[in-house]
């Protein structure tokens, strides 16, 4: 996808909110100040990328969606109707999302990484979960996970069971944040920079922006490609900024 940004615009891309965990009221405390985060980005924001799990856990039955995020879902709709472009690709803690993004907010949900053409510069965008050699146990899980019968299934639980179950799952096996996705494991063991190294031999990327490992880092691939990982909002409050070149910076909340 080709898409042209005024200069004196800024693309943004985030990641790795998990609202809603561990708790709904120690969530409560990062929503605001990513809250904070949009309202002052949005005076520059030519585009925002969304690079997936922003809740810990999405699951869209037909005609119920999880309950709260008012205050996050209001605000993307409003950037949205102020024709703000944002796109959203679902991580491994939101890959039960369906069309409620597209329908309710006019915002295109991704499963899948994705070429964009950002002012000139190649950028190769996804999640991050399940790219790359090893990681085989997770790979079958999220075979499981996006089967259509497991789908199905798990349609068949009531939400209130449903969700609260998966919500437990989710913070009992550290899923969150686990000690493995704070330690740079080194170059030539960092999967998704081996990942883009591999898809470097067939074509020409200026970046490669992913989430999922929760640890900010920008490695240099070679001379004219970067691999950069956004962070989170949990331990970092990351995030990344294209503007002519990239950079990623850290959200401080104001003094008052």
């Amino acid at each position: 996808m080709n898409i042209q940004i005024n200069t004196n615009k800024t693309v943004y891309f985030t990641s790795d909110h998990h609202f809603g965990a561990p708790t709904r009221e120690t969530s409560i405390v990062r929503e605001k100040l990513f809250m904070e985060w949009l309202e002052k980005t949005e005076k520059d924001m030519g585009a925002l990328f969304i690079l997936g799990d922003l809740f810990d856990f999405w699951f869209e039955y037909k005609t119920v969606v999880p309950k709260g995020f008012v205050r996050i879902l209001g605000k993307l709709g409003q950037l949205k109707d102020r024709g703000i472009p944002i796109y959203f690709f679902v991580g491994n803690h939101d890959l039960w999302m369906n069309d409620y993004f597209e329908t309710e907010l006019g915002i295109p949900v991704y499963h899948e990484p994705k070429t964009f053409i950002i002012n000139g510069k190649s950028f190769f965008i996804g999640h991050g979960d399940g790219l790359g050699p090893g990681d085989l146990g997770y790979k079958r899980m999220k075979k499981v996970f996006t089967n259509k019968f497991s789908k199905w299934l798990f349609r068949w639980l009531h939400p209130d069971i449903g969700v609260r179950l998966a919500q437990y799952l989710s913070v009992k096996n550290k899923l969150i944040s686990g000690a493995d996705d704070v330690k740079f494991l080194g170059e030539d063991n960092e999967w998704l920079v081996l990942y883009a190294k591999r898809k470097l031999t067939t074509n020409h990327y200026d970046y490669f922006i992913f989430g999922h490992r929760h640890l900010p880092m920008i490695i240099n691939l070679n001379n004219s490609s970067k691999y950069i990982n956004l962070g989170d909002w949990i331990n970092y409050f990351t995030y990344g900024e294209f503007n002519n070149d990239f950079e990623l910076k850290e959200y401080k909340k104001p003094v008052d």
